[in-house]
């Protein structure tokens, strides 16, 4: 009796050891760098730290035993203070990934950060270039747009259609030079011009200026190289100064539906932008949105779907590799195809480029909408290869020619 009392007791004492072991395994952190309260906020912000966490427990909760943590952090749009948080993150707080980053300055700065500590960073809201071009690493993935896809999807097909003289208003940083730089290169090669163009400063409240330059140069389009907040006063001044009524597209090069949400149908109606993903595509698309705007209390952006999915396949790099390792993790991100709501046969190549399909909206007239969010019609579905920059034209140190 006291043989089986005991062991009875040896047996409770070493599963309590064994949950006290879990336990005593440190979380998983991941970390958000965001804007949490500026012009991108809407675009991902504090719904892109929701997206994280959805993924976070649609995963389980854990991985390797180890809880999963979100951590997120107000980078102010300030280059400065993302590289001073991710040096935080990962020296002091015990990060292991980095991921959205949202805007261009402050991701190739943060970038930087995680690539001199070989860390993985997932950049989900950026859109520069260079991030799979000269500032590409080994553990650094640009997941759900870039400049050149989105030069490459609007501008084609607005010169195509005729629309073949463009005024450039842009962005005075990477993101807005690089994306102007990049619809340049489609227009003039697919057979336009270029009249001109002219810098804003980030988070501007007053277009009048630059948009009087737009206007006075004839062209038939005003590219918008700008996001967010920007891309939205913009649209909205222009029609107060009857621009588009006078005769001249308006093409926002990066608009989300959120912007367009806050511009309305009746002003947005008619302009085409390339997008990476779009809430009312498909079956798969309509599910994660109905889950996400129950808690956000609208629908995701590209970019904050890209989050739960790129966290989703770190997640399962980490439980296949069984390490958290960088480099055995992002051998097994590159090996798997991604496969879900937001991209079919999607594939991460050597430059970090994550390869997926891209879409050309229209936005809808008021009288085509049934409410609130129904606002694109689906023109075309093009190719990641087709959009994308080709690995031939890849400046990525990384990349074998």
């Amino acid at each position: 009796m006291n043989r089986i009392l005991s062991g009875m007791v040896a047996a409770a004492f070493a599963l309590g050891a064994s949950a006290a072991q879990a336990q005593d395994k440190p979380p998983l952190k991941l970390g958000g760098i965001l804007d949490m309260s500026s012009l991108y906020a809407d675009i991902t912000g504090p719904g892109s730290e929701t997206a994280a966490r959805m993924a976070a427990e649609d995963f389980g909760g854990e991985v390797l035993g180890r809880k999963i943590q979100i951590v997120a952090a107000d980078h102010l749009n300030k280059a400065d203070l993302a590289a001073n948080i991710a040096r935080d993150m990962l020296d002091n707080q015990g990060v292991e990934m980095l991921f959205d980053v949202a805007a261009s300055a402050t991701a190739l700065a943060a970038g930087e950060i995680a690539k001199a500590r070989n860390k993985i960073v997932i950049f989900n809201g950026p859109g520069s270039i260079r991030l799979t071009n000269e500032a590409c690493g080994p553990y650094t993935v640009h997941y759900v747009f870039d400049t050149f896809a989105q030069a490459n999807v609007t501008g084609l097909a607005a010169v195509k259609s005729g629309l073949d003289t463009w005024f450039f208003l842009t962005a005075d940083y990477a993101f807005g030079q690089d994306l102007e730089k990049d619809t340049s290169n489609v227009v003039v090669k697919t057979g336009g011009k270029v009249l001109g163009n002219v810098r804003h400063p980030l988070n501007s409240s007053d277009f009048s200026s630059f948009l009087l330059q737009a206007q006075a140069s004839k062209a038939k389009v005003i590219g918008l190289a700008n996001a967010g907040g920007d891309t939205v006063n913009a649209i909205k001044q222009s029609a107060e100064f009857g621009i588009m009524k006078g005769g001249q597209k308006i093409s926002p090069l990066l608009a989300f539906v959120t912007d367009i949400d806050s511009i309305g149908l009746e002003t947005a109606q008619g302009l085409l932008l390339a997008e990476a993903f779009y809430w009312d595509l498909n079956d798969d698309t309509r599910a994660f949105a109905k889950r996400f705007q129950e808690r956000v209390k609208r629908p995701p952006t590209s970019a904050q779907a890209g989050v739960y999915s790129s966290v989703t396949h770190y997640l399962k790099a980490v439980k296949s590799a069984g390490t958290t390792d960088s480099a055995a993790v992002m051998k097994v991100m590159k090996e798997t195809p991604i496969d879900d709501f937001f991209a079919k046969g999607g594939k991460i190549r050597e430059d970090g480029r994550m390869v997926h399909d891209m879409y050309l909206f229209e936005v809808k007239k008021p009288s085509e909408s049934k409410g609130r969010w129904d606002d694109y019609k689906l023109l075309a579905t093009v190719s990641g290869n087709e959009a994308f920059q080709s690995l031939e034209q890849s400046r990525c140190p990384l990349v074998k020619k």
